[in-house]
């Protein structure tokens, strides 16, 4: 069975994801954006061994922390999209203004994905989709089999990502959510970079931000 635990991590109190196998306690990380020692120190106290790092987007509290966790605990990074590649290389000259100076460093990962591809740790498959608009190279990660799915900064609870950041792009996000978000199904249950998850269904009915998609 495939269980989750979020760690709130940054001054933006990010969703640091784990994902991981209730009987084998094998998981991953997601969005490890910062305050590694806690993300460490929290799989640990659960008997979680980590296997890799999934980047949703290259966003300073979504990557920040992925080269210091690489780094302590010899794990590849996936993700996100290529396009990411100039926010993902900002993150240390963008530390300043958010307080996080010395916390965050740049990250390039080890493997870039792409629409269409498909990551795994044990038996739980997730597929991948490009979903730019919030930032240009971002991706979620769908669990088919399991009806859920992590969406990062797309489409939260009651809201939709920000698009006033560089590489942002409105029109983009809506036909991300209406294209790649929305055919996945109105019962999938999802998490997010940021706040409570949802049902697709539940935001399809009752986000404001949604309505003529």
């Amino acid at each position: 069975m495939l269980q989750a635990g979020i760690i709130p991590v940054t001054p933006f109190q990010q969703n640091c994801t784990i994902l991981f196998d209730m009987d084998t306690k094998e998981g991953v990380v997601i969005d490890p954006g910062g305050d590694v020692d806690t993300i460490i120190d929290t799989a640990k106290n659960n008997g979680i061994t980590l296997k890799a790092i999934w980047i949703t987007h290259g966003h300073i509290d979504h990557a920040g922390g992925a080269k210091e966790l690489k780094e302590a605990l010899g794990l590849e990074i996936i993700g996100p999209h290529k396009d990411d590649l100039p926010i993902l290389q900002a993150i240390e000259s963008r530390a300043d203004m958010f307080g996080m100076a010395g916390k965050v460093k740049n990250v390039v990962p080890d493997r870039w994905l792409e629409d269409g591809d498909t990551v795994s740790f044990g038996d739980h498959e997730f597929e991948v989709y490009h979903t730019p608009g919030h930032a240009p190279g971002h991706v979620i990660y769908f669990n088919r089999k399991q009806n859920f799915a992590h969406l990062g900064d797309v489409l939260f609870h009651g809201s939709i990502g920000r698009t006033d950041l560089p590489g942002g792009n409105e029109r983009q996000l809506l036909e991300s959510i209406r294209d790649k978000v929305l055919p996945l199904g109105d019962s999938v249950g999802f998490l997010c970079g940021h706040g409570p998850g949802s049902q697709i269904g539940e935001e399809r009915r009752t986000n404001p931000f949604l309505r003529g998609l």
